[in-house]
C-alpha cells in the first residue's frame, strides 16, 4: 500500500491572494478540489467559484431526493444547494448563466439540446468568463483538462472556455468592453480522480478487511502511466476532507449519503492519500515542479 505524507494545513496566511475555480455544474466544486479550497479559503485566501451552468439536465442520483416536487423544482433546488455548499467552503460563487446540456445517453448519442452550454459559440462563452476574471482578478485559475475529467459535453466545453478565457482576460485588444484586463498567473488542470489514487484507497480498504467501492471501476480502469504523470502539484489538505464531505452532502440531488462517495472511511483517506492532485498547465511566475501548492511563486497584493 502507498502510504502518503501524514496531512496538516500549513499555518499560512493567504491574505491578499486569490483562486478563481471553474466549473460545469453545481456539486462540481464540491467533488473536485474542495479540500484544498476550504484550506485556502480558512487561511484567508479569496476563493471564487464560476459555475458555468446550473445544473438543470443533472440527473437525480440520491434515492431519497427521487420525488416529483424537486424534480418539478430542479432549477431552484440545485441553486439552494449551490449556496449551501459555497458557505460550507467559505468562498464567493458566481453563474456563468449557461444551460445545462445533461448527459448525451444512447449509441449513437442523440444530439444535444438547442441553446445549451455544449453548443454555445466559444467566443460568447469566453467573453462571460473574461469578465468575471477582470472583476474577481484570481491570481491562480483552476479548470478540467481536455477530457474534461469524463467526457460530459459540459465539461469538455468548460475546459475549452476556461483555457481560452485564461488567455484572453489580460490581452486589451480581446472583449474590450468586458474590464480592464488582468492576466491570471497560473493555470491548473484538476486530476484527483487518478488511478494510483483510486488503487492506493482500494488497496487500504482490501487491508483493512473493508469491501473497495472501486473494485469493479479499477478492472476496467486501463493503466495510463503518461497520464499520471502529468500531475504536478499535490496539495496537502486532508485536514479539510470534512469539509469537503459536508460540501458534498449539501448537494443532496446529486450525492446519496449511503453511495459511494462516503464508502471509504475518512481517516483513512487522510492516512492514505491526503492531497489533492493538479497539473500547472501554463504560468506566468517561476516556479518549479513538483509543488504542494497552487500559489508557489505568487506574491499576494498588498
Amino acid at each position: 500500500m502507498v502510504r502518503m505524507p501524514t496531512s496538516h494545513a500549513p499555518a499560512t496566511d493567504r491574505s491578499g491572494l486569490r483562486l478563481m475555480h471553474v466549473h460545469a455544474h453545481p456539486d462540481d466544486e464540491s467533488s473536485k478540489g474542495a479540500a484544498s479550497t476550504a484550506m485556502y479559503a480558512a487561511q484567508g485566501a479569496q476563493v471564487r467559484v464560476v459555475t458555468c451552468t446550473g445544473g438543470e439536465r443533472g440527473s437525480i442520483l440520491n434515492p431519497k431526493m427521487d420525488r416529483p416536487e424537486i424534480l418539478a423544482n430542479i432549477t431552484e433546488v440545485r441553486r439552494q444547494e449551490m449556496e449551501r455548499a459555497r458557505d460550507i467552503l467559505g468562498i464567493t460563487q458566481s453563474w456563468l448563466g449557461f444551460v445545462d446540456s445533461g448527459w448525451p445517453d444512447g449509441d449513437p448519442k442523440p444530439p444535444l439540446p438547442e441553446g445549451c452550454f455544449g453548443l454555445v459559440p466559444l467566443e460568447e462563452a469566453t467573453e462571460r468568463l473574461v469578465r468575471e476574471v477582470r472583476a474577481f482578478r484570481p491570481h491562480v485559475m483552476t479548470t478540467y483538462d481536455e477530457r474534461g475529467g469524463y467526457p460530459h459535453p459540459d465539461h469538455i466545453r468548460c475546459h475549452e472556455v476556461s483555457v481560452a478565457a485564461f488567455a484572453a482576460a489580460g490581452d486589451p485588444d480581446r472583449f474590450p468592453d468586458a474590464g480592464e484586463p488582468w492576466q491570471p498567473l497560473k493555470l491548473y488542470y484538476h486530476h484527483s480522480f487518478n488511478r494510483p489514487r483510486m488503487q492506493a484507497l482500494h488497496d487500504a480498504m482490501l487491508e483493512h478487511g473493508l469491501e473497495s467501492p472501486w473494485a469493479e471501476r479499477l478492472k476496467e480502469w486501463k493503466p495510463e502511466p503518461e497520464w499520471d504523470d502529468r500531475i504536478t502539484t499535490r496539495v496537502p489538505c486532508g485536514d479539510y476532507f470534512g469539509v469537503r464531505d459536508q460540501a458534498l452532502l449539501a448537494h443532496a440531488t446529486q450525492i446519496d449519503p449511503d453511495g459511494f462517495w462516503f464508502a471509504i472511511p475518512r481517516e483513512l483517506q487522510q492516512e492514505v492519500w491526503p492531497t489533492e492532485d493538479f497539473e500547472l498547465v501554463e504560468s506566468h511566475v517561476p516556479s518549479s515542479v513538483p509543488e504542494d501548492d497552487l500559489f508557489a511563486g505568487v506574491t499576494p497584493d498588498a
